[in-house]
């Protein structure tokens, strides 16, 4: 396959940083008991417009996929007084992740919601946070060996195990497919990985002609699908593991006119365009669209000294042609 000019446009589809609201406020009430103020007491006006608390939300990337999060988050905060503060680095990029906890640590807000780019490599500044009286709880992508109270998402071995069903059915057990998926180091995708390359191996004789990771950069996502198609030209499938992969297959198909099967994780308005104009065959929602209540839901109770869940399970729904629009269930 030939380079062609759309080749430049695709680093511009997939992003779109998420809505944020800024954080005015001097000083946080936070999670922990505050000393008794010697001041006034506030008017009654002053008190309705003062938020309860404050919460942020850090991202593991700016990507027009987390738009259903922030609106999500953003209604369930309004709902509840509650103000929010979303960050996310433009391309993922553990370091700033980092700094953002940082930042939100240092200005005592209420309690932290995050995808983590890195287990391991955040669990030191979850568990920081937590013993600054901080709560925090994972979406999307778990650091389980961390101090944090929740996780909200899915299983993704079984995830992964869906896709592979899904896959097999298409092609009756037989078949040659290409897969991309993001980072190398986020648990949520190597399980997700994990699950599905298991259920091929255990369950059908599909030959998995290889796998690239794209690190979350859509421009190196571009590339390295380019580059399998040209080294196979005559795969059955290609299979995305993550949202960026995804994306990146659409412009293909629509620059080449490909008649493969494509399947991807994730549901954003591109994605179930690009189901009911063929390009996609089938996405597997997360149910993306929950998350940001949940977090919202989940941090007031840590706040109010609830006890939450420490896993909470927002399912995996399939999506094709025929469902494509339609709003996904739990």
């Amino acid at each position: 396959m030939k380079r062609k000019s759309w080749k430049r446009t695709a680093v511009k589809v997939m992003r779109a940083a998420p809505v944020l609201i800024l954080l005015t406020a001097a000083a946080l009430s936070g999670c922990r008991e505050q000393p008794p103020s010697r001041a006034s007491a506030p008017s009654v006006s002053e008190a309705k417009a003062a938020p309860a608390r404050t919460f942020g939300i850090i991202y593991p990337m700016a990507d027009a996929y987390y738009e259903a999060v922030t609106e999500s988050a953003a209604r369930a905060a309004e709902a509840a007084g509650v103000r929010l503060i979303i960050k996310a680095p433009d391309e993922a990029n553990l370091e700033q992740q980092i700094r953002m906890m940082e930042t939100m640590i240092k200005q005592g807000v209420d309690g932290i919601a995050i995808s983590p780019i890195h287990s391991d490599m955040l669990a030191p500044v979850i568990d920081k946070a937590v013993d600054a009286g901080i709560p925090v709880i994972c979406f999307e992508s778990d650091a389980p060996d961390s101090r944090r109270l929740s996780y909200i998402g899915t299983d993704n071995i079984r995830a992964g195990e869906r896709m592979g069903e899904a896959i097999d059915g298409l092609l009756k057990g037989r078949g040659m497919i290409l897969v991309s998926t993001g980072f190398s180091d986020s648990l949520h995708l190597r399980e997700r990985l994990e699950g599905f390359l298991g259920y091929i191996h255990r369950e059908t004789d599909i030959d998995v002609l290889e796998v690239r990771y794209n690190e979350g950069i859509p421009g190196q996502a571009l590339t390295e699908l380019e580059g399998m198609i040209d080294d196979h030209p005559h795969f059955d499938a290609f299979v995305a593991l993550d949202f960026v992969s995804g994306a990146t297959s659409v412009l293909v198909w629509k620059a080449t006119g490909l008649n493969r099967y494509a399947l991807t994780f994730g549901l954003m308005p591109d994605i179930t365009e690009a189901l009911r104009n063929g390009q996609i065959t089938m996405a597997i929602s997360l149910n993306e669209h929950r998350w940001g209540t949940l977090i919202v839901e989940q941090l007031l109770k840590a706040c109010n000294g609830e006890e939450i869940p420490g896993f909470v399970d927002t399912g995996i729904t399939l999506v094709d042609a025929g469902t494509a629009g339609r709003k996904t269930g739990g």
